[in-house]
């Protein structure tokens, strides 16, 4: 090799313009300046991703990039602004790409570039169809876990002087079923007249017309069944919002594009601080993390999106974490067509990053047209010192605690402990640290030790929060929780999840809260309504669908609180709990052979033995029945009193009831949250043990009475 060539591993992208050639024939003038604007826009957006522009060949661009995962991302990035400009231009001033992509050796030679990088892009590039991207096997190996999309692999194809076969692979991209695409086959039709398709295309449009007709047929459908008639108790949640509101908007997960999956959990807390800030401005509503993380991954158009949410706006974009540094592109999209409103690009030292936040939420509030706070919140989730490394550790701990589990949970509060050891005055960080701890004790202590320390530590952590940050929002619902569970105190919960809603109305996970609580003190009208204001600001929370069933349930509307777990269960089939609430349901309406049914497909763990355990109390064989009793007894008398307590009432054994009633109230078994709304419980409500039980706790029984229980 000579001194001046350089050999290296790159990868190559080849792009070329659909029909310039034709067009420069037709109308030489409108060729130019379409060519003179596509390289424009392309030149902008090479350098956000490291390309370096080789070499043009007339309508074509040969660019090297460092990665296959930059180069994938440049590619969908110059697609993505192609498709939306052509959204609003005539059709004879598209201009459609077609895109390679390799990675190989390449050398570089007198300002050149050589090799098979170079050669395969180029062979391949034709292969990608108007507005395509065709990537060869080696890229889409280094990039199908990295990238959020999905790979549609082509037909054997030999490729000309390429004598090795290989695997070739179309990026599915992910607004090519949606609506927006619509005004892009009008387009590709305005344009059949000036110049001919070849057959492969013809039926590749067919195949969209048809797709696009039953996308449309799908949404038409979804429409109507989701603007049921109110009189159904559900009408306000099914059709979650049939006329989103301007001022609505869904933050989408932030893509990291990074190239490491070990950032995910950055750019998920990102978005996650990013929900919170918006939460924050008056008038707008802000969809949950719930159900705006359930579209993570996910390739569905724009459109669909913000039906499913009820939102008008939408706000999706990457974070890209390299060294001490941060990239952040947010983009504002009209939900209804695709149509951005409004971008930016924010290139952060990380010890910047707290302000981010706040600069896109100001951005997007004045683009809405919405009154600001005035000064720019700042972000609660920054460290009081600016540590990053504690605010990377709060990070972490929201990656793990929303995973549920009592592995996960132990994670978070680890990571959590970490980031108050750096930041002793980290206010954020204690009010998370008492959230975890106080979930730990109600869902996965397994003795009394473990119980005693996750109540004392959620108190203290709380505590602490408090004198730290006495109005921070997430101070009060730390406070509001404790005051739930272990104290058992629902008034003084409800005072606090009501002071976090008015500094965030839009804070769905305060809006849940506070439904809980109205529901733990028997006032079930309130409560259904608090829960069903938070299904419109997080409708595909699955945990609100539970609740939702459990309050029907407790007025008698069996087949209503049925429709709402199945609902739930639509949005997440291996939730815990639902299918042992199926099987209440079932004993409920005399169906014991079904109740056992639904037992069986409970996960593995205490929700399923307690519903095999409720289940068999109601079949024919009586001495499974006390077996099964006695076992879940023996394993559960530190965590389960009062489901034990439930079990006996099946049984219609009221002394029993009351001894393990009390036994939870002794334990703070935060089981005690559903005691008035409990059905099988009903036929005791006037006797005098639970009138005082209920006098303890501060709660009221409902008026509207469920029908009374019988056993099978």
């Amino acid at each position: 090799m000579s001194a001046d060539e350089q050999r290296k591993l790159a990868a190559i992208m080849f792009t070329d313009m659909v029909g310039y050639s034709a067009l420069s024939q037709r109308d030489e003038k409108l060729a130019q300046e379409l060519l003179e604007e596509h390289r424009r826009l392309l030149r902008e957006i090479f350098p956000r991703f490291n390309g370096s522009e080789i070499k043009t060949i007339g309508d074509a661009f040969l660019v090297e990039f460092g990665s296959a995962l930059e180069a994938a991302q440049c590619a969908i990035e110059i697609q993505r602004t192609l498709a939306k400009r052509n959204h609003d231009v005539p059709g004879d001033r598209c201009i459609e790409l077609k895109i390679g992509l390799h990675i190989g050796d390449v050398v570089h030679r007198d300002g050149d570039v050589y090799g098979d990088g170079v050669n395969i892009a180029s062979r391949i590039e034709p292969l990608a169809g108007a507005g395509g991207i065709c990537v060869s096997m080696d890229v889409e190996r280094q990039i199908r876990n990295a990238l959020e999309t999905r790979f549609e692999k082509l037909a054997p194809t030999e490729l000309k002087n390429i004598s090795v076969a290989m695997d070739l692979f179309r990026i599915v991209l992910p607004w090519e079923r949606g609506a927006k695409w619509e005004a892009g086959m009008k387009n590709a039709e305005a344009r059949a007249s000036g110049r001919p398709f070849p057959p492969l295309r013809l039926a590749w449009i067919g195949a969209l017309v048809l797709a696009v007709g039953a996308v449309g047929w799908w949404v038409a459908h979804q429409s109507s069944t989701q603007t049921a008639p109110r009189a159904s108790p559900f009408g306000a949640t099914r059709g979650i919002a049939p006329a989103a509101s301007q001022k609505s908007i869904a933050v989408l997960p932030l893509v990291n594009t990074s190239g490491d999956p070990n950032n995910e959990y950055f750019s998920d807390g990102l978005s996650e601080e990013l929900i919170a800030v918006l939460a924050k401005i008056p008038d707008l509503t802000v969809i949950g993390r719930s159900s705006s993380f359930l579209f993570k991954g996910q390739s569905s158009d724009s459109a669909s999106i913000g039906q499913k949410l009820g939102v008008a706006h939408l706000i999706e974009g990457s974070v890209r974490r390299q060294g001490d540094r941060v990239r952040i592109v947010a983009e504002l999209i009209e939900a209804s067509n695709g149509r951005s409103l409004w971008s930016d690009t924010y290139d952060r030292e990380l010890k910047d990053v707290f302000a981010v936040q706040s600069e896109i939420a100001q951005a997007v509030a004045e683009q809405m047209k919405v009154k600001l706070l005035g000064d720019k919140p700042r972000s609660d989730a920054a460290p009081s010192n600016q540590n990053l490394v504690a605010h990377n550790a709060v990070l972490q701990s929201d990656f793990y605690f929303q995973q549920q589990t009592a592995e996960s949970v132990r994670k978070a509060i680890s990571f959590l402990q970490e980031a108050v050891r750096l930041d002793p005055n980290y206010a954020f960080a204690f009010a998370k640290l008492s959230q975890a701890w106080r979930q730990y004790g109600a869902s996965f202590a397994t003795n009394d030790a473990d119980n005693e320390e996750a109540y004392t530590e959620a108190r203290r952590a709380a505590e602490k929060a408090t004198n730290l940050a006495p109005e921070m929002v997430e101070t009060h619902k730390a406070l509001g929780w404790v005051a739930m569970n272990p104290n058992l105190n629902f008034r003084d919960a409800e005072k606090e999840f009501r002071r976090a809603l008015e500094s965030s109305p839009s804070d769905a996970a305060a809006k849940n809260a506070l439904s809980y609580t109205l529901m733990a003190q028997g006032r079930v009208a309130e409560a259904e309504q608090a829960c069903r204001e938070a299904l419109s600001l997080d409708p595909l929370l699955t945990g609100l669908w539970y609740n939702l069933g459990r309050l029907a349930a407790a007025e008698g509307r069996y087949k209503d609180a049925e429709e709402a777990i199945r609902k739930g269960l639509e949005l997440q089939p291996k939730a815990s709990r639902f299918h042992t609430y199926l099987a209440t349901l079932d004993i409920l309406q005399d169906n014991p052979k079904l109740a056992l049914e639904h037992a069986q497909l409970e996960s593995d763990g205490f929700w399923r033995d307690y519903a095999l355990t409720l289940a068999k109390q109601t079949q024919s064989d009586r001495a499974a029945a006390d077996t099964a009793l006695k076992s879940f007894s023996d394993k559960y008398t530190n965590n389960g009193a009062f489901q034990i307590a439930v079990i006996y009432a099946v049984r219609k054994e009221p002394d029993e009831v009351f001894r393990w009633l009390d036994k939870a109230y002794a334990t703070h078994d935060s089981g005690l949250t559903q005691l008035v709304i409990t059905p099988f419980l009903t036929d005791y409500r006037d006797d005098p043990r639970f009138i005082a039980l209920c006098q303890k706790l501060g709660v009221q029984i409902p008026a509207a009475s469920p029908k009374p229980f019988t056993q099978p």
